[in-house]
C-alpha cells in the first residue's frame, strides 16, 4: 500500500511528534499525522527485512468517543472523504474498535484506538511496530493458532512458576556471560517444564498467544528500538511490568516473547524462518544453547525457586489464590448455575481488555467487561458479573439475575438484536437464548 506523502514530509512530520505525547486529544489531521509520520519512519527503518514482509501499510486511527476516525490514506471503497491532506469521517456502526487489524472498504487496515499515544517514545514506538505487525501476520509463515484459555495462569501453582519463569528471563538478558545466561535460562525453562507437568494442556494453550501476541511483541521491541541495549531493557521492563495485572492469561506473552525473542536473535539469528510448523519459542531456545532437556519434579523446583523467590512472593499468591476463590464461586454462581442468557457465537468479534480476564475452571473465561457482535447483534458489557466465553468460544453467557423481563438487559449488560433474531426460553427453567425467527 502506498502512502499520501513523501519522505521529506515524514521526517519533519517525525521532529513534531513528542508532542503529540504531550497532548494526545483531539484527533486531528495534524496530530494524526504526526503518529503516521512515526510509523512510516519505523517501518521504513525495517525495510521488511525482519520477516521479509514491509510493515508499510494504511493505518485508521479511530475515536470512539467523538464518533470519528482518520485514515492514512484514501479508502479503495471511497467512504472517507479529504481532511486536512488526510481522509476522515464517522466511524461506521458496525465497525469493532479496538488496536486489530481491520479489513475494511477494500483494504486491510492497522486499527489504533485514539488516543494511541503512550507517554514516552520508546513504548508508543513498541506499540506501533507490534501493531503493524498485526496486520501482516497472517501473511508471515508462523503458526496460527488459537488463543487458548490460558486458565491455569489464574491458579496459585499456575501463578507463581510464571513468574519464577519471568524472573529467570530477566536474569538471563541481564547476564554478562554465557555460561550464567544459560543456567538462568536452564532455571526458567525448568519452571516452564513444571507448568506443564502440572497441566497437561497448558503447552499448546500458551504456545498460542505467544505466537499471536508475544511474537509482535517482540516484533515491536525488535523494530520499534533502534539498539540493542534499548531492546534488552525494555523487554526486561515487559517481564516485571505485568505483575500488576489482575490475571495473566492474556498478558503473559507480551512478557515472555520479547524475552525468548530477543535471546533467540542471539543464539540463532536465522529462527524466524524455523517456526512455521510451530516449535515453540522455549523449546528453540533450549536447542539452540544446547540445553539438556529440563527434568521438573517438585523438588527440583523447591530447591531452584530459592533463588527467584525469598518466599514473599509465595505467601502473597497463597493470599491472593483465597480472595479469587470466593470471587470464582460468585462467578460460578452468576454465569454457571444461575439463570443465564445463552448466546450462541459463530462469526464473533470481541473487544476487551486483556488483563481484567478470569478464567473459571475449565468452563471458560469471564470478561469482566466486554463488547460482543455476531449475526444476532452486540452484546455490551460494563459490570456486574461479566459475561463468560466458553473455551471453545462456541456461547456466550450472561446472568438473568435482575434482568428486565424483555431479556435484552440485566445487572452490567445490555443487548441490541438485528432483525430475525429473539429471546426464547432456554433448555433449563429460568434460562433463556438467543435463536434465529424461523
Amino acid at each position: 500500500m502506498r502512502w499520501s506523502w513523501g519522505i521529506g514530509a515524514v521526517l519533519a512530520l517525525a521532529v513534531a511528534a513528542p508532542n503529540l505525547a504531550q497532548t494526545p486529544t483531539p484527533l486531528t489531521p495534524q496530530n494524526a499525522s504526526a503518529l503516521f509520520a512515526e510509523a512510516q519512519v519505523i517501518c521504513q527503518r525495517d525495510g521488511g527485512k525482519l520477516w521479509n514482509h514491509s510493515l508499510c501499510g494504511p493505518i485508521l486511527l479511530v475515536d470512539p468517543d467523538n464518533n470519528l476516525m482518520i485514515a492514512s490514506q484514501a479508502d479503495p471503497g471511497g467512504v472517507l472523504k479529504p481532511m486536512g491532506g488526510l481522509f476522515g469521517g464517522p466511524i461506521p456502526d458496525k465497525m469493532i474498535v479496538a488496536n486489530t487489524p481491520t479489513d475494511w472498504s477494500g483494504a486491510t487496515w492497522t486499527q489504533l484506538i485514539w488516543p494511541f499515544v503512550p507517554p514516552d517514545t520508546a513504548t508508543r514506538h513498541v506499540m506501533l511496530a507490534h501493531e503493524l505487525f498485526h496486520r501482516i501476520q497472517r501473511d508471515v509463515p508462523i503458526p496460527h493458532l488459537g488463543d487458548g484459555s490460558n486458565g491455569h495462569l489464574d491458579t496459585l501453582e499456575g501463578r507463581y512458576l510464571l513468574q519464577l519463569e519471568w524472573r529467570a528471563l530477566a536474569k538471563a538478558l541481564e547476564a554478562k556471560t554465557p555460561a550464567a545466561r544459560k543456567a538462568a535460562v536452564a532455571d526458567a525453562l525448568l519452571f516452564r517444564a513444571e507448568r506443564y507437568r502440572r497441566f497437561p494442556a497448558a503447552e499448546r494453550d500458551e504456545m498460542g498467544l505467544e505466537f499471536n501476541e508475544g511474537v509482535p511483541e517482540y516484533t515491536g521491541v525488535r523494530i520499534g528500538l533502534t539498539t540493542p541495549a534499548e531492546r534488552t531493557a525494555y523487554a526486561i521492563k515487559d517481564l516485571s511490568s505485568h505483575v500488576a495485572d489482575d490475571t495473566f492469561v492474556r498478558s503473559f506473552a507480551y512478557a515472555t516473547g520479547p524475552a525468548y525473542g530477543l535471546m533467540l536473535d542471539q543464539a540463532d539469528p536465522a529462527w524466524r524462518g524455523k517456526v512455521k510448523d510451530g516449535p515453540p519459542l522455549w523449546r528453540l531456545l533450549l536447542t539452540d544453547l544446547k540445553l539438556p532437556a529440563p527434568a521438573p519434579s517438585e523438588v527440583a523446583v523447591a530447591t531452584r525457586a530459592k533463588a527467584y523467590d525469598d518466599g514473599t512472593l509465595r505467601v502473597f499468591e497463597v493470599a491472593r489464590e483465597a480472595a479469587r476463590q470466593k470471587r470464582l464461586a460468585t462467578f460460578r454462581a452468576a454465569l454457571v448455575e444461575g439463570p443465564v442468557l445463552s448466546l450462541p457465537l459463530v462469526k464473533a468479534n470481541r473487544q476487551f481488555r486483556p488483563t481484567t480476564l478470569v478464567g473459571l475452571d475449565n468452563l471458560g473465561t469471564v470478561y469482566p467487561t466486554l463488547r460482543l457482535t455476531d449475526a444476532w447483534g452486540a452484546l455490551e458489557v460494563t459490570g456486574g458479573s461479566g459475561a463468560l466465553l466458553d473455551k471453545g468460544f462456541a456461547r456466550a453467557t450472561v446472568s438473568l439475575a435482575g434482568a428486565d423481563g424483555s431479556g435484552l438487559k440485566g445487572d452490567g449488560w445490555s443487548l441490541t438484536l438485528n432483525p430475525g433474531w429473539s429471546v426464547k426460553p432456554g433448555p433449563r427453567p429460568g434460562d433463556m437464548t438467543l435463536s434465529q425467527d424461523r
